[in-house]
């Protein structure tokens, strides 16, 4: 149901501002004291003020910063590995325009959580129609659970750097996580979530101990530069394709959204919502430059070839030391567990709020019982599947890139007229600057994922490209 917009009252309903008269203007040195005072007094108030805002915005911090860093799954980390070991610091000046792309989409996705409260999906029925939202929930259910397996091999490749076998990691993992969404309430599981997301700064830790050349990396930032020595032009435009696509992916924009409406923020603390989920662009792509950083100063000219980043932890040892492979294990394993955690939980937001049925993970198991069975069957079935021998990971991975590239042009469109829609934000809605800001950026994604989902098609097809 959507919520009311507060608004503003229009003037003529205002209580009329009681008029002063000017104070006398003061003189001498006991005019100056208390002056002096009493601007030491706005001072004081105005630091409190700030504290306070400070404080509401942590009560808010949660849902944008979560979705950011989510996205440095093990696919996502993977990709990194392999931009930082295979180009080096040349495509850091990537990462600022995916901080703006990203922001985007995010604080969109925030927006439309706190004025209407409803999930994504909820407002996909409700102005699309049933048809397309079941076309999105079924190819988001598959891709989502591809990912789930996934993560479920990023945790254990972490895990086997330690000696720790598969069939050891995968079940106790998996049933750790379910016994954590079922019996823990929204709060709790966002702290832990928030908790588990400091392992992110692993990355920070194995960069600077890979020693890099800072003025190097400072200077990749400012000259742009796609040539690579010693690799192809189209291979190397490739690579920087999937950095930005792997930067947005349709699940981020569900759970933020669903996470939004049912932490219940309300439209007076928008903004501070909007901050959240800025800060959580900026720190997802933040931890990635030191993915670079770290692959980069260890790895690039090595001629070691990565295909997971699992690959690029136990790569790092004979190179950077112990230490930095450790870091880049421990940090592996914290991403994929955060990761195998939100992607069944933002299936089951998506589809119970797609065909009108409970969901929430703050609900008991009774009053939800259809989003409880969703969630524990996608994370299961992907540790199941994860156990299988013989399974091919990477066409695993690809192909869930394969739906998540399908999907994720869809959503953004649907986005983009949600917050169009007047009806539905009131004053909140787009206006002419952000729409352009909004266009491009989301024209800018369309264009790079459906480039990359073509190149990928063709490759599987047998047609070499560049």
């Amino acid at each position: 149901m959507q919520r009311p917009s507060l608004g503003r009252r229009p003037d003529a309903t205002r209580a009329p501002r009681s008029r002063r008269l000017p104070a006398p203007p003061r003189i001498g040195a006991l005019a100056r004291l208390r002056d002096r005072i009493e601007s030491r007094e706005f001072l004081r108030l105005r630091i409190r003020f700030r504290r306070r805002r400070f404080l509401a915005f942590l009560a808010v911090l949660g849902p944008g910063l979560i979705a950011g860093i989510v996205g440095n799954d093990a696919g996502g980390i993977t990709t990194y590995s392999v931009l930082g070991s295979q180009t080096g610091y040349l495509l850091l000046w990537l990462f600022p325009i995916t901080i703006v792309v990203l922001a985007v989409v995010q604080e969109m996705a925030a927006r439309l959580g706190v004025v209407t409260g409803q999930g994504l999906s909820d407002l996909i029925r409700d102005r699309f129609g049933v048809r397309w939202t079941a076309f999105a929930m079924l190819v988001l259910l598959i891709a989502n659970v591809a990912n789930t397996i996934a993560e479920f091999a990023g945790a254990s490749a972490a895990l086997e750097i330690f000696s720790v076998p598969r069939l050891v990691t995968v079940p106790v993992v998996a049933v750790a996580i379910w016994a954590l969404v079922i019996f823990a309430s929204y709060r709790a599981l966002e702290r832990i979530f928030l908790s588990i997301s400091l392992v992110f700064l692993t990355y920070v830790v194995a960069a600077f101990v890979g020693r890099p050349d800072w003025a190097e990396v400072g200077r990749a930032f400012i000259q742009p530069s796609l040539d690579v020595p010693g690799m192809p032009l189209a291979a190397t435009l490739l690579l920087a394709v999937a950095v930005v696509g792997t930067t947005i992916t349709p699940y981020m924009q569900f759970y933020l959204q669903s996470a939004v409406a049912e932490k219940g923020i309300d439209e007076e603390e928008l903004r501070l919502e909007q901050a959240d989920a800025v800060v959580g662009s900026v720190w997802t792509n933040v931890v990635a430059v030191f993915i670079v950083v770290a692959t980069a100063s260890a790895l690039f000219g090595s001629g070691i070839a990565l295909e997971t980043a699992g690959q690029a932890a136990e790569a790092l040892r004979p190179v950077a030391g112990d230490l930095s492979s450790t870091l880049f294990a421990v940090g592996l394993f914290g991403a994929s567990v955060l990761a195998a955690t939100i992607m069944p939980i933002s299936t089951a937001y998506v589809i119970c709020e797609a065909f009108g049925w409970e969901s929430g993970v703050g609900k008991p198991f009774r009053d939800a019982p259809a989003f409880f069975l969703i969630y524990t069957f996608v994370l299961f079935f992907g540790a199941a599947v994860m156990l299988l021998p013989g399974l091919d990971l990477i066409g695993l991975i690809v192909a869930s890139q394969y739906l998540q590239g399908l999907l994720l042009p869809v959503v953004l469109i649907f986005m983009f007229l949600l917050v169009n829609d007047r009806r539905l934000l009131g004053r909140h809605a787009n206006g002419r600057r952000r729409n352009i800001l909004t266009g491009v950026a989301i024209g800018l994604v369309i264009l790079l994922d459906v480039t990359l989902l073509g190149v990928q098609v063709l490759g599987a097809l047998g047609v070499r490209i560049g």
